[in-house]
């Protein structure tokens, strides 16, 4: 099991979730896989009173699963102050990954990582990339960006500048899909930006309200940036279209879903 440090979480932050993690395996009796960053700190672009979104992956005891009445697949701390902490069961996530879930493959991919089981989460990882992932990625990014658009811009003169973060990272995802269908979007904004190419003018937008974003609380409102905009709609627009004929071989993986679970937990 380790850990990896990231500029975006001070260390004393670090250290708290580590001990509500540690906490989480005693109290649940459960082994966590995997702990990341899900939110803002994972996608690079943190304002400084951003929440600290941890997600993490547990397994129980092999006799837990060996029961007529199924219990409850999720642990759930309450939200205090700044914290976000939950997790799925394996079985749940491996259940959602077969479908497949984007979230969890985001998840996976985090950059921000507090606990990291190599031998398990490398047979997820490798699994992950067996899952026909295009179809159900496009319906994600572009169901989160439209509802973002159509809460946040759609209609507005001025906008909250850090809403178009939560906007752009979908339509960057979405052109990712387009140009690389074969590879799932990274998380990271830097990642992302640095695969699709975009032209000097929309790069050079998106670092100054980057660089923006990361020294101030409140970013307040702006007038929309005509640039900016053009871009998401573009994008969304082809998302819009090739939803409707997207066709790809999806493998039942269900079998190997099971074995992978059955390993996991030592079943087999």
């Amino acid at each position: 099991m380790s850990s990896t440090f990231d500029q975006h979480i001070e260390p004393e932050v670090h250290k708290h979730i580590m001990a509500e993690l540690a906490s989480i395996e005693h109290s649940h009796d459960v082994r966590i896989l995997f702990a990341v960053e899900s939110g803002s700190r994972a996608w690079g672009f943190p304002s400084p009173d951003s929440d600290y979104d941890v997600r993490f992956v547990y397994a129980r005891p092999v006799d837990w699963y060996l029961t007529i009445e199924p219990g409850r697949d999720v642990i759930e701390l309450p939200i205090e102050g700044d914290m976000d902490i939950n997790g799925w069961d394996v079985k749940k996530a491996l259940g959602l990954l077969i479908k497949p879930n984007p979230v969890l493959l985001e998840w996976l991919s985090s950059p921000v990582r507090y606990l990291w089981n190599s031998d398990d989460c490398e047979l997820l990882k490798s699994f992950s990339e067996k899952v026909t992932h295009g179809p159900a990625c496009l319906n994600h990014y572009l169901s989160l960006g439209s509802r973002q658009w159509n809460v946040y811009v759609e209609g507005k003169a001025q906008v909250n500048l850090k809403k178009y973060f939560y906007i752009v990272r979908p339509a960057m995802a979405i052109r990712w899909l387009r140009m690389n269908p074969d590879q799932i979007p990274p998380m990271n904004f830097s990642s992302l930006k640095e695969g699709i190419n975009l032209n000097a003018d929309l790069t050079a937008m998106l670092d100054r309200m980057l660089e923006q974003k990361s020294r101030s609380k409140e970013l307040g409102e702006a007038p929309r940036i005509d640039l900016v905009d053009q871009f998401i709609e573009q994008e969304f627009q082809w998302a819009k279209e090739s939803v409707k004929t997207i066709k790809t071989d999806k493998p039942d993986l269900k079998l190997e879903a099971d074995k992978l679970f059955r390993r996991i937990v030592q079943y087999d």
